[in-house]
């Protein structure tokens, strides 16, 4: 094993999510110094025997750390680690108390990742494309916020432009509405055919971008963002309160 590779330090404590452990693993190692700007990563067998998890557990923990702008795949040559990046602007959690603030949100969503799926459809490379398949794989499996968010944040990652994912690794899990209110009160007690809504939704994004088809993906991003806008604002409507520690 080489140096780099002994950088790592799996975790102690079994992650319920095994590619999350394997992403805190490795972004522990680049914050500390570890692993500095332009290493390369050890390979997938390397990292899979240290962490005791699959390839496709590799794979996924890579695609965060792509989307994170910490790491970048030359196809054939490996990964590397990639120069820190500036903060972003900070919009704290402790502002978005309402679904007043969600809707706000939503509106800059809606005029920035409209472009920025534009620009990914132009600019996307084949192994973005593949990371982005994967987290819809995942969206469709399980619904999860987690895998909703990682699908902007490739499709941001796909425009070339660090600002549009620095923007969106800010907002985090806040700009996925469910990750604030339940599926249940975004779709009237059907939470089944909200989320086979909103996969539909996130299929029609991809499949554009897959054919590079720029005018359809801008197209439906407004179409998804718009409908999220309205199924929140509906929400608003009923009076619906937003979930977790946010409200006083």
């Amino acid at each position: 094993m080489n140096d780099i590779a002994a950088a790592f330090q799996p975790p102690k404590k079994r992650h319920r999510n095994l590619a999350q452990g394997v992403v805190e693993s490795i972004t522990a190692s680049i914050t500390g110094g570890q692993l500095k700007p332009g290493d390369k990563l050890p390979t997938e067998s390397v990292i899979m025997e240290m962490h005791g998890v699959s390839r496709t557990v590799v794979r996924e923990a890579i695609s965060h750390l792509q989307a994170n702008g910490l790491v970048q795949t030359k196809h054939g040559i490996g990964t590397f680690v990639l120069e820190p990046q500036p903060a972003a602007l900070r919009i704290s959690a402790d502002t978005i108390r309402t679904i007043g603030d969600v809707l706000a949100i939503l509106e800059l969503r809606i005029s920035l990742e409209t472009e920025a799926a534009w620009l990914a459809a132009a600019r996307r490379t084949e192994e973005q494309a593949v990371a982005m398949g994967e987290a819809l794989q995942r969206i469709r499996a399980g619904g999860s916020v987690e895998a909703d968010v990682q699908f902007h944040l490739l499709i941001a990652q796909a425009t070339g432009n660090r600002y549009f994912v620095d923007i969106l690794t800010d907002l985090g899990t806040h700009i996925i509405p469910r990750a604030r209110l339940n599926s249940a009160q975004l779709a009237h007690d059907d939470p089944a055919h909200y989320l086979e809504g909103v996969n539909r939704e996130h299929e029609n994004i991809y499949n554009a971008i897959l054919r590079q088809d720029q005018e359809a993906a801008r197209a439906a991003m407004r179409t998804h963002l718009s409908n999220s806008r309205e199924r929140l604002r509906r929400a608003q409507l009923e009076g619906q309160p937003l979930d977790g520690p946010a409200i006083s």
